[in-house]
């Protein structure tokens, strides 16, 4: 069925948008829409919101039950214990094959649909942001790039920045999102706030973000596997053993069933952090390796060179600020500190599964606030230990070869846990805008959607593994990731996002009849998209005008900053491409010095 819209006059000439009548045929349910309908307008999407957010109220969050997990124990009602009994839609792909057949699904069974993927915990996303971000072995590096008082203070800013944008993820999210209108991916509040095309960039910059960070942990993680086996193993084979794992890590497709396996993430990568600390206490920098990747080599490579005559290295030396005439590095320093905050763009996914989205704040702030101290911490006892021999990642950086397979072992496990995470969140992307929009796949939640998802997994992680492997320069890969996709997914869109989600609910005039009425399946504008967002933009009072001012001038620095640092990365590539580079599609090991 098309969907039809129609308009009215009104006496002064202004027209009226009209979804639809609810009493006449022109009425579409929510089921009868496209997935992506550009006729919903941002009324009707706020009005169903409102009414899921009550309803969420009176459900009671679900918990981690570990031992039901596990045990996979269940009661009589075919629902694991601790679980509220829902019922079951039995829904088919036919049923959601076109818009006629899903005019036939009743609402009840629409929104059961809907709530029946809904079944993650706070406590679940507590786990899954923190395995996504937890990754402080390259904060040393980072301080040794920038100083002790400028990367205090960039891990400080930026760490607060990272939850504010988070905030304002599940701020817009409570406001559109709904059981008739599900929001399930970051592209899906672009959308609903600025329309099409910020969908498309979102959507476009996510996936392509996810693709290359997931290829990204494959080469870093392909380098720990080269290393435990000393080099003895063909390099190119290393990497593909990460991925052929991940396979099968990625086949887990709700973020529920992935919450205790990244419970076990979190405690790997606090158990690597420990041994590093104390082994770094007590033994000297990795000397050797410390070309390859320290904070010397990116800011000052003399402070790292041997002298000729007697081979001894250069004693460890600290920055209060900047290293003299090391911007460049210094900024590429600062993108790794990015990557470490990169997170946000997944919450919308997160909220997308929970039952309680009102309670992910609690997550949220809970995961930021213990990630920046285990950052702050453990980087900046590595910077005092080692110094500019700071390496990354850090583990690397370990003198003595058994220890250092420890850490490469012990994070190799919790990186296959968040690489999982980065396929299962860039398929489901890919899924729900590629092939259910083009190519009216069914949903994942029917059979034949799942058969889908588990044959595109393969295919999406030797991808990124080719990807990846194409660029020698790892550091310069690592910089232009995070400048040109993952800084703008986390700094740049939040603000954006908010800054419409607030101009188009300040702008409906309820007195003067605007808004949707869902007993007409109207929504009434009576000015002008350009005067509405004017209207919006200046209207909630001194305080909200104050905050869209802010959001525009944050907008607008993220943006800054993105600029910057392309420029520095691009560089930094050049600079590394003057010497001869080894591709990944080799049997030589980078880390390998004896090569």
């Amino acid at each position: 069925m098309e969907d039809k819209t129609s308009s009215s006059d009104r006496p002064n000439g202004r027209q009226d948008v009209i979804v639809g009548s609810s009493s006449g045929s022109n009425y579409i349910k929510p089921q009868g829409r496209k997935p992506h309908d550009s006729a919903v307008k941002f009324e009707e999407y706020h009005w169903y919101a409102h009414r899921t957010r009550e309803e969420e109220k009176g459900l009671v969050s679900p918990k981690l039950a570990w031992r039901e997990i596990l045990l996979r124990k269940k009661n009589d009602a075919g629902n694991l214990e601790g679980e509220d009994p829902v019922q079951a839609p039995r829904l088919t792909e036919k049923d959601f094959g076109n818009a006629s057949h899903r005019l036939e699904i009743s609402d009840e069974e629409w929104t059961n649909a809907s709530r029946m993927f809904r079944t993650a915990s706070w406590g679940a996303c507590f786990y899954l942001i923190t395995t996504d971000i937890l990754g402080p072995y390259g904060v040393g590096f980072a301080m040794g790039t920038l100083g002790w008082g400028p990367g205090i203070a960039f891990y400080t800013i930026f760490g607060f920045m990272a939850g504010y944008s988070g905030y304002l993820i599940w701020r817009v999210f409570l406001g559109v999102d709904s059981y008739e209108f599900p929001a399930r991916n970051y592209g899906d509040l672009g959308f609903r706030t600025w329309g099409v095309t910020a969908r498309y960039v979102t959507n476009i910059m996510q996936a392509l973000g996810l693709l290359l960070l997931l290829g990204q942990v494959v080469i870093q993680f392909g380098q720990n596997i080269s290393a435990v086996s000393k080099f003895k193993l063909c390099y190119v084979v290393c990497p593909l053993l990460f991925v052929i794992a991940g396979f099968f890590m990625t086949q887990i497709r709700t973020l529920k069933s992935y919450g205790w396996v990244a419970n076990l993430a979190v405690w790997l990568n606090l158990l690597a952090i420990f041994i590093t600390m104390g082994v770094i206490a007590n033994s000297p920098p990795n000397f050797a390796f410390a070309t390859l990747g320290s904070a010397g080599s990116a800011v000052d490579i003399d402070s790292i060179t041997p002298d000729p005559v007697t081979g001894i290295y250069p004693p460890i030396i600290h920055y209060n600020n900047l290293p003299p005439n090391g911007l460049i590095g210094s900024i590429n320093g600062l993108l790794s500190g990015v990557l470490a905050y990169a997170g946000a763009q997944l919450f919308v996914e997160f909220l997308a599964e929970m039952k309680r989205p009102r309670d992910f704040i609690k997550a949220m702030w809970g995961a930021q606030f213990f990630i920046y101290t285990v950052y702050l911490i453990y980087g900046c006892f590595i910077y005092h230990y080692q110094g500019q021999y700071s390496f990354n990642p850090s583990y690397q950086g370990v003198n003595a070869y058994g220890w250092r397979t420890a850490g490469n072992m012990i994070t190799l496990i919790g990186a296959l846990i968040a690489a999982g995470l980065y396929g299962n969140i860039g398929i489901k992307v890919f899924y729900n805008n590629i092939l259910l929009d083009l190519f009216n796949a069914p949903p994942l939640i029917t059979t034949r959607g799942k058969l889908i998802y588990a044959a595109i997994v393969p295919i999406w992680w030797i991808l990124a593994f080719i990807l990846a492997a194409s660029i020698p320069d790892y550091f310069g890969f690592v910089g232009i990731i995070s400048a040109s996709m993952l800084l703008n997914l986390t700094y740049t869109l939040p603000p954006f996002f908010a800054l419409g989600f607030d101009i188009q609910r300040h702008a409906i005039r309820t007195e003067n009849g605007e808004g949707f009425d869902p007993a007409t399946g109207q929504v009434i504008r009576n000015e002008t998209t350009v005067r509405r967002w004017m209207r919006g933009f200046m209207s909630g009072g001194a305080l909200q005008v104050v905050t869209n001012v802010w959001h525009v001038i944050y907008f607008l620095a993220s943006l800054s900053m993105c600029g910057l640092g392309m420029y520095a990365s691009i560089q930094g590539m050049i600079n590394a491409f003057k010497e001869n580079q080894l591709t990944s599609f080799s049997c030589v090991s980078p880390l390998n010095l004896n090569a």
